[in-house]
């Protein structure tokens, strides 16, 4: 949701030019935070269910991220130059990325703990109190700070102010939150003896391979777009579309944090109730329940798409991208799905399934952008999105139906998706966003869902 917020303080203050720029450095970000993570936090909960071993494979786990970690930070600064080359990022802004990438990786054995562990209010505090920051200074640097510049050139705000410094600002409150949060974190690492399990780390590392892979794969189909939009299209227009298309889709955001945190809860219950009698009922109904909800998420923020954008992209140099809106949010809603459809591969330790289908989108999505990127521009990104998560949805039904079959409703999701989708396709693009036709559709829809699951999903909330 932090992206939403902060896109119209971006916008407000960067052309889309400048904003391009900085989502191409956010997307390496997502690239690098993949390899320094190595699979482990999924790896993490696989193992960690297993009662007898807990404590080495926290242990083991914090050391070899804290190894892999150090290491890169070391090598970072030792070729930061090479690498600002190759990743075309400026070198004023490498030392802000290694910092925040180095932070984040040594968190993501802490927070799995906690999840492991059910403890949602304090993973939200800390996730909350790292938005904060994170908001609280890129209001200060990049709205107050300008204003509160003494007309002397004295004073400590005028010794922060530094004109054309924007991005840099924003790597500055982003480095800041990190730190901050991996001090809240830090007692995780300082109340265990230390035990490095050699023989345990093996075979967390084989369990792992596969799904950083995965892992790498799925990134190329969540950022890669947007550094290939910086490539290919024309030098005098290439930051700009991407600053457009970046701003745009994070309207999806909403259909993001919804999967997420569906995701969050839900990948310890798969392990947790792996074991339990007859668990692919309970992943069945769960998975219903997601299909139900995400579809109204769709439908609800394309109606209101026009809306949105005014609250959160007020700058209307922006605007151009928003026909890429539907599309990246019906493909967020397929990678939800394939989300939970993945339940089969991780509980029967198949992860090298999940790094099969993820390379098939990865290649889909590379294809895709290079053939059509220089004709469609950022809607060739967007349909590659599409085509890479919904293959990649489709592909982990068919091999979960061979390897561990789950009873799902099919007739039932088919229909809330296909009308979802159907009723999205006519507010947006044949009436043209059309606020009361929309309005009309969405209550239809939503009649529908009250009249089919009105008693099963109060039984659920109530719980």
């Amino acid at each position: 949701m932090l992206n939403v917020i902060l896109v119209p303080i971006y916008t407000a203050v960067m052309l889309p030019g400048s904003y391009g720029e900085v989502i191409v450095i956010f997307a390496y970000f997502a690239i690098f935070n993949v390899f320094l993570a190595y699979g482990m936090e999924t790896t993490f909960f696989r193992f960690y269910k297993e009662a007898d071993q807990r404590k080495k494979v926290v242990t083991t786990s914090l050391l070899s991220i804290l190894a892999t970690t150090l290491s890169f930070l070391i090598i970072g600064f030792i070729f930061k130059g090479a690498l600002s080359e190759l990743l075309e990022i400026k070198p004023k802004y490498m030392s802000y990325v290694f910092g925040i990438l180095t932070l984040d990786a040594l968190v993501i054995i802490p927070f799995a703990w906690l999840r492991a562990n059910e403890k949602p209010m304090r993973y939200a505090m800390v996730k909350i109190a790292n938005v904060v920051m994170n908001l609280g200074l890129t209001v200060f640097f990049l709205i107050l700070l300008p204003d509160l510049v003494s007309p002397e050139g004295t004073g400590v705000f005028s010794a922060l102010y530094i004109e054309d410094f924007e991005i840099s600002y924003i790597l500055i409150a982003n480095l800041i939150a990190s730190g901050i949060t991996f001090l809240l974190m830090l007692r995780v690492y300082m109340r265990r003896p230390y035990v490095f399990d050699a023989g345990l780390w093996k075979k967390m590392m084989r369990y792992a391979m596969p799904i950083l892979i995965a892992g790498a794969a799925f990134t190329v189909n969540e950022v890669l777009d947007k550094i290939l939009l910086e490539r290919l299209l024309p030098d005098d227009i290439a930051s700009a579309e991407v600053g457009k298309y970046g701003a745009c889709i994070k309207l999806a955001v909403f259909m993001t944090l919804f999967t997420t945190a569906f995701r969050m809860g839900i990948e310890p219950f798969f392990f947790s109730h792996s074991e339990t009698k007859n668990p692919q009922k309970a992943y069945a109904q769960i998975t219903n329940y997601f299909v139900v909800l995400g579809s109204i998420i769709l439908l609800v923020v394309v109606v209101f798409a026009d809306v949105l954008k005014e609250l959160f992209v007020r700058n209307e140099a922006y605007w151009d991208a928003m026909p890429a809106v539907p599309i990246i949010l019906l493909a967020s809603f397929f990678l939800g799905i394939y989300n939970n459809l993945s339940v089969w591969y991780k509980v029967t330790d198949r992860t090298k399934f999940g790094a099969y289908i993820s390379m098939i989108g990865a290649v889909l999505t590379i294809i895709i952008n290079f053939a059509l990127i220089q004709y469609f521009s950022y809607m060739a990104s967007a349909v590659a999105t599409l085509v890479a998560y919904g293959t990649m949805m489709l592909l982990s039904f068919y091999f979960g139906r061979m390897y561990y079959p789950i009873p799902y409703n099919f007739r039932k999701i088919g229909f809330y998706l296909g009308v979802s989708i159907l009723f999205s396709i006519l507010s947006f693009y044949i009436f043209d966003r059309n606020l009361i036709i929309g309005g009309i559709l969405l209550v239809i829809f939503l009649g529908l869902v009250y009249k089919l699951e009105a008693d099963n999903l109060k039984k659920v909330f109530l719980k």
